[in-house]
């Protein structure tokens, strides 16, 4: 999902204005890529509990970065289009939510706080 999302959201700012594309264009693009490659670079360090627990944890913030930068994009009006909008932001809290449930999961079997 995540993957998908990333690839959504990259679609996406390649409809912004011309001078949002290397603003928060890039920066939505960095951040909603940043999720995938945390949860991947966490999972293979699986072995070492802390290392994983830590990389979910970048996985959950950069997913909230890329929400709070769509928001911006859509309150700013250089993302015009409200159904792309809110099919994004269905999609990114969904992760979020998956995201929370699995960091809490392997907290729970790693007994971490």
């Amino acid at each position: 999902m995540s993957n998908e999302l990333a690839i959504e959201i990259h679609e996406m700012t390649l409809l912004l204005p011309s001078y949002e594309l290397y603003e928060i264009g890039s920066q939505i693009r960095r951040s909603s890529k940043s999720v995938k490659s945390n949860i991947v670079e966490g999972f293979g360090r699986r072995k070492y509990k802390a290392d994983f627990i830590k990389f979910l944890m970048y996985a959950l913030a950069s997913n909230d970065e890329t929400a709070d930068h769509l928001e911006t994009l859509f309150l700013t009006k250089s993302l015009k289009d409200e159904i792309l909008f809110n099919a994004l932001k269905e999609k990114n809290m969904l992760l979020g939510k998956k995201l929370n449930k699995f960091f809490s999961a392997v907290q729970k079997k790693h007994n971490v706080l």
